[in-house]
């Protein structure tokens, strides 16, 4: 699995210029989803997306994750984050998970990062070309990828 996360102070998801999902201050997860992945990548990616600690403290400093905030997440789909580029100027998608691999771990990401969370978390469409509006603050930006633990 891969996470680009964003600190936002809000974001939102239309489709078909209706919203499906807002949030306030919080997290914005694109996941992109490949064959291999499991339940470990799941559990781990979830716990480590609640527990960053990228949100300021009172003093400005970098120390408190959205657990602590009480901010809400916004997760949507993006297979285009396995995109290989190596070769020629037209991505490869090869490495993503087919809808029917993605979809329920997909769906398992959401509800474990929401159990976490203690709310749910609002999501896309799965697959739906989506408008994703977002107010990255700070800006920050952190990628993960459960296969290179870095």
């Amino acid at each position: 699995m891969r996470a680009v996360i964003q600190r936002v102070s809000r974001a939102s998801v239309s489709v078909n210029n209706k919203i499906l999902s807002e949030i306030g201050p919080g997290l914005l997860v694109f996941i992109g989803i490949e064959e291999q992945d499991s339940d470990e990548d799941i559990e781990w990616l979830c716990n480590k997306t609640v527990q960053l600690r990228i949100f300021n403290d009172s003093i400005g400093v970098m120390n408190l994750s959205v657990l602590e905030t009480g901010g809400d997440i916004l997760v949507i789909s993006q297979f285009t984050l396995h995109a290989k580029t190596k070769k020629g100027n037209r991505p490869s998608y090869i490495k993503a998970a087919p809808p029917e691999i993605a979809i329920p771990l997909y769906d398992k990401f959401v509800a474990r990062l929401s159990e976490l969370l203690g709310k749910p978390a609002g999501t896309g469409e799965f697959g739906a070309m989506m408008m994703v509006e977002i107010h990255n603050h700070g800006p920050v930006t952190i990628i993960i990828d459960t296969k290179n633990k870095e």
